[in-house]
């Protein structure tokens, strides 16, 4: 009788890809859930859930990205300076505005493990403000997430 063993990929085998993705007038969570899954590697048949065989993703235009229903005005970020009452709120249309990064960064890493895996996973992403990027050299493959994930215009 012959038995079976799965395949366990090593970190070092893994084939590591760069993607690079365009914020342009994509859903937040629908985009963050696409990045996450691409940063664990849970779109490669070599999937290991305790290894890092995930791949680089590039996120330029993070300032075009779109929300729907009243989330703009109405969601808040908050976190805590370590001081009495030292609470801090910011509503998401003024972090888009200082901070575009961020936005998208707080998506992915709630949608990421919380642990030394996962803090490795969320090196490999990358989000920048415009269209320029430095990591030309990488040769990365563009993903259109646009499809059926575009919010759509009203009155186009």
């Amino acid at each position: 009788m012959t038995t079976k063993q799965t395949k366990m990929v090593k970190p070092a085998d893994a084939d590591v890809k760069w993607y690079l993705i365009d914020a342009t007038d994509v859903v937040l969570g629908r985009l963050a859930s696409q990045i996450a899954t691409i940063l664990r590697g849970k779109n490669k048949a070599c999937f290991t859930p305790n290894q890092d065989c995930g791949d680089y993703v590039i996120v330029i235009n993070a300032e075009k990205i779109a929300f729907t229903g009243k989330k703009d005005v109405q969601k808040a970020y908050f976190h805590h300076t370590g001081f009495i009452s030292g609470i801090k709120k910011i509503l998401l249309k003024h972090q888009l505005e200082k901070h575009p990064e961020r936005v998208l960064m707080d998506a992915v890493s709630c949608m990421i493990a919380r642990n030394k895996l996962g803090r490795k996973q969320m090196t490999k992403l990358r989000i920048f403000k415009g269209a320029e990027h430095p990591h030309a050299a990488q040769n990365p493959i563009v993903l259109d997430i646009a499809g059926k994930n575009r919010k759509n215009k009203r009155g186009a």
